[in-house]
This record gives C-alpha cells, structure tokens and sequence, in this order.
C-alpha cells in the first residue's frame, strides 16, 4: 500500500462494539478500503481483561494492513498485546511519564488539549502527536470547531503532528485537512453503517487525494 506523505491522513477510532469478534471484523474489513495510517483502540467500557483480549485480537489485524495499532486504555495491556502505542486522554503530566518509560520503544501521544495552554504544556514533553477532540467527541456531522482552529494553529506552528477529530460526516475529514493537520480521525463517519466502512475509506482518501492542501517538502 502506497503512503500518501504530502497530505492529511486518515486515522481510525475502533468503534465500541462489546463483542470481540465483531469488532474485530469491522475493523478489518474497514482497513482494506485504502490508506489508513493508525487505528485507536478505546478501551470504552471494557474492563482491562477484557480489553486484554481485544488488544490482542485487534492489534494484529491494524498492524498486517500496514497501520500503526494505538491503545487508549490501561497502559499495561500495551506490551502483552505487541501494539505500536500508546494514546493518552490525561494530562501533561500523564504524557511526560508514559514517554520517559516508553521512549524509543513506543509511540505516544494524544493529551486532553481543550485550548492553547495545556496544548502547549503537552506539546513541551515532546510527544509524538498531539490530539484535538475527545475520541467519542464526533456527535454532528461536521468537526467541532474549536478543534479545527485549535489544528489550524498548531500546525501552522509547531512541528510535531497533530491529530483532529472530524465528524459524522466523510466531508469532515476535509475541513481537518484544510486546516493543516497531519491526520484526522473518524470514528461514526466510517463505522456507523459497518457494511460500508471499506468503501466509506476509499472515498476519504479519494476525496483527500483530489482535493486536500499538500504539505510543503
């Protein structure tokens, strides 16, 4: 699979589907519709057992499409299951510990960046992505704007990539990309009609390939 390096990519949120199996199987059939640089796996409402087996039915599956498998949940379950990393809701603090454990064996980022300050208090521990949104936050069809201007900042800013929640709606990936940002990520937009997530993927990327703004060499 060709990466599309100069332009947004597409980031999926694993839908809340209590069932293994089930989730399982959306996720992967959801992979094969293109381009797809990461999946978050919340940990929702699972226990961490439960979100054990998940992980690790979940985590093989991201990483033989070619995408990075990202766990937002209990940090332990990380190394049993061999995912690439490690999505973090919490504060600054929170960041700066799971990077002075991890680093250089894993990919950490998110934070819960509200509005420029905590952003920028993120942003100084050095992640590997920063995060605007809430991972359930896709509840209209379009991106909330706060999050897009907060994007639009940061990437006319800083270097180290951003995250932005889109919305409902596909189009939504393309107001994240015209912003600047580095990937946007879908949740509903892609799984709410399971049957058609990997056609939903290949109209994402066909729409960010004609018409998102490219990133400057």
């Amino acid at each position: 699979m060709t990466e599309p390096e100069n332009r947004c990519r597409l980031v999926l949120i694993a839908p809340d589907i209590a069932d293994v199996d089930e989730q399982a199987k959306i996720v992967g059939v959801a992979l094969k519709g293109g381009d797809v640089a990461s999946v978050i796996v919340p940990q929702y409402s699972l226990n961490d057992g439960e979100f054990q087996k998940h992980a690790e039915k979940l985590v093989p599956i991201i990483q033989e499409s070619g995408a990075a498998a990202l766990l937002a949940g209990d940090s332990r379950v990380v190394g049993r299951s061999k995912a690439d990393g490690l999505h973090l809701t919490g504060p600054a603090s929170e960041i700066s510990e799971a990077i002075d454990k991890y680093a250089d064996k894993l990919i950490v980022g998110g934070g819960n960046a509200a509005d420029r300050h905590h952003a920028l208090e993120i942003g100084e521990e050095r992640p590997d992505y920063i995060f605007f949104g809430k991972l359930d936050g896709d509840i209209k069809p379009e991106a909330h704007p706060k999050n897009l201007a907060l994007g639009e900042w940061w990437a006319s800013m800083i270097e180290i990539p951003c995250i932005v929640m889109g919305g409902t709606d596909l189009a939504s990936a393309l107001a994240v990309a015209e912003t600047g940002a580095e990937f946007v990520a879908l949740r509903l937009a892609v799984f709410a009609d399971a049957g058609r997530a990997p056609s939903i993927v290949a109209e994402i990327n066909a729409l960010l390939d004609e018409k998102a703004p490219r990133f400057e060499d």
